[in-house]
Order: structure tokens, then sequence, then C-alpha cells
């Protein structure tokens, strides 16, 4: 069997043009700090990682990180990438295990575990192409003749914006929608008012025959939350989405508990056992890995084993390629985050830009072919003009 004999790592830095940041736009951890300006400036993502896996025979697996690319890409060059060079692709529960408990002092979570992302979704995709089969047939197989999408964007903004958007989108019989909150905690009761204004606005327009998901992207508190629970309940949202910071896990059980809203969460959590730890406690009813960032698609089929057994459904957080074979391959992952393609803003446009292959939705879902080997990306070469690549 062929063995790895190469790692390389690119970081992206987007220099083209971007959406300008508005005020309001998404509650976020930062909110709470003082500091004046674009909250939001942290959690923009207008840079991305890739890794690719080459093996002897010159087969090539790509894996992509969306957090903190540059410093993920040092610890995979310097760390990470000795330990794979020279395995065998498909003893990939060896290596993850490998990388893990090598490095489990400091990588366990965060840097570590999405360096570990990367390097493990581009042996899935390895995988599948020498085995000429499309990543979700190594998975399973198709436990759905196609994937049914939410639509996710509806940042905050005026009521007639958000209105609008909502209307332009429903034309693609979306399974559901997602909207963000604009105000939180230090807005008191006013910003509570204009939160509920933009749900009941876009409950207007999408109605109540599909699913309407509201983001707070931990831009709320405990107390904040138990306040605009009972207000939010006569708008029958499927989920109220990182309420609180991921760290407050009590917090998230706590709300879950009081039955009102369904809680989801896990976007912001780094391993199998955290994400163990949400289901057993119950602080999530419905859990939303991130796959490039909780351990790669290794990890993410041992959640998911464990959140079926528990019967809590798995909506991995983001579309993506990785995220759509883990769907199609799980029942109990019913249905996909979808971000349509749009001006770069706060940057998960970016795969659309440094990827092709991504399937578009059409009237509601998305398919994927099941001649296609791997993952069924590749780097495009079309927008290079606008990124600066450290290699």
């Amino acid at each position: 069997m062929t063995k790895i004999k190469s790692v390389r790592t690119r970081a992206w830095n987007w220099t083209g043009p971007t959406v300008p940041p508005k005020g309001n736009f998404c509650t976020n951890a930062s909110d709470v700090l003082w500091d004046k300006g674009d909250a939001m400036s942290s959690f923009r993502f207008h840079n991305w990682l890739t890794c690719e896996i080459e093996t002897e025979d010159g087969t090539v697996g790509i894996g992509n990180a969306a957090l903190a690319p540059t410093i993920v890409k040092k610890a995979i060059d310097k760390w990470y990438a000795p330990m794979v060079i020279g395995e065998d692709p498909f003893d990939y529960a060896y290596i993850w295990e490998k990388m893990y408990r090598r490095s489990h002092a400091w990588g366990r979570k965060g840097i570590g575990m999405t360096a570990m992302s990367a390097i493990d979704l581009a042996i899935w995709d390895l995988m599948g192409k020498l085995s000429s089969k499309p990543v979700f047939k190594l998975l399973g197989g198709r436990t759905k003749e196609k994937i049914p999408v939410y639509y996710s964007k509806l940042y905050a903004g005026s009521i007639e914006s958000m209105q609008a958007e909502a209307e332009e989108a429903k034309k693609n019989n979306y399974q559901g929608y997602k909207m963000r909150f604009g105000w939180g905690p230090k807005d008191g009761m006013a910003g509570m008012r204009e939160n509920l204004k933009r749900v009941e606005a876009v409950r207007e327009v999408v109605g109540y025959d599909v699913d309407l998901m509201l983001e707070c992207y931990q831009g709320w508190n405990l107390d904040y939350t138990k306040r605009m629970l009972p207000k939010l309940a006569k708008y029958e949202p499927r989920w109220l989405e990182e309420p609180v910071i991921a760290d407050d896990v009590e917090g998230y059980r706590e709300l879950n508990a009081m039955n009102i809203v369904p809680i989801s969460g896990g976007e912001h959590e780094f391993s199998v056992i955290g994400c163990k730890d949400l289901i057993e406690k119950k602080a999530v009813s419905v859990l939303q890995y991130d796959t490039n960032r909780v351990g790669g698609i290794t990890a993410a089929q041992k959640i998911n084993a464990i959140a079926e057994a528990f019967q809590v459904p798995v909506i991995p957080h983001a579309g993506q390629m990785h995220n759509y074979h883990l769907t199609m391959a799980n029942a109990n992952c019913m249905i996909s985050e979808y971000f349509p393609v749009h001006d770069v803003e706060v940057g998960n446009e970016l795969f659309y830009y440094i990827f092709e292959g991504d399937p578009d939705a059409v009237d509601g879902f998305l398919d994927l072919d099941d001649n296609l080997p791997g993952l069924g990306i590749t780097i495009s070469d079309k927008h290079l003009e606008h990124f600066e690549i450290e290699e």
C-alpha cells in the first residue's frame, strides 16, 4: 500500500473586496467588552488553510481549516506532519490517536485539534481517491436520496432588508432559514424589542410551514436568555443557537431544561469527549460540531454514534463538502446548513473562492455524486489575484 510522502500547507489571506461591517450585525462573545468598533472582527474568517497530503503514487488528499490558519499551519508543519509522513493513510485511526496523544498536553483543543482536523480531512479525501469511492460511501453510504438544506445568512439589519432577503431566498424552497440577532444584554429592553421585531418580520415572510433557526453566536448570557426564551416561544423556532459562551456548559444545560425552545450548540467544542459531555448532560437538543475543528471525520463519526444513541440530532456547523459527506452517510444528520454564494463578508464565503466542487442547492436540496472519489473538491486558481498565500 502506498505511504504518505509529504504534507503541504498553505495559508490563504483574502485581499479582495469585502462587504464592510455594520453595527448590530450579529451578537458575539466580544460584545461584553467595552471596546468600540467592530465587535465581530475576531470572528471574521478572511483567511483559510489548505492541507495537501501526497502519497508515494502521486495521489493528493485535500483538507482545510478556517480557524487561525497561520498558527495552525505552523503546528502542522513543525509538529504533526512528521508524525504523518511514512504512514499508510488507511491506518487513519492509528494516525489520529498518534497525533492526539503525542500533543495531548497542549493540543487536545483549539489550535492542535484544528490542525489534526485538517490532516484528517485530507486523509479521508486520500482514502476515497485511492479506493475510487466518494467519502460518504466509505462512511456507510447513502442514507437519503438528497440532502435537505437550510438557508444560513439573514444577519441583522433593517427589518425591510431582512424581509427582502428572506423573500428572495424563499424562491429556492429552502427547508429552513437561520437568522442572526443583532442585540444582546448590553442593549437592554430596547434591544430585546429590536430582536423580537426582526424574528416576527422574518416569520411573516417565511411562514410557519418551514423551520426558523435563531443564532446568538455566544453573544447573550444566561440571565438575558432566560428572559428572552418565553418571548421567542410564540414564533416556534427550531432552535436557539449558542446563546452563551461555549465553556458555560451548565448554562446550556439550564436553558435546555427549561424546555421552551430547543438549545443548540457544539460549534466551538473541540473533542469527542467534549461533545459527549454536552450530550450526556442534556446541554443541547441539537449538536452542531464543526468537522474541521472537532478532529475531522474520524472524530465526527464517533460523535455521531454517541449522539444517535442518545437520540440527539447532529447538524454540522457550516456547509462545505466534508460536512455534506457526513450528513449523507448518517441518518441522524437530517439536514445541512447552507451558506449561499455571496461576496466575502463574515468569511464562510471563502470556501467558494478557494475550492471548486461544492454542490449548489437546487429547490432546497443538494446531492453528492456517487462516482466522484474522495471529498469531491479541488483547489481553484480562479481567484488567486485576491489572495496572499503563505507557503
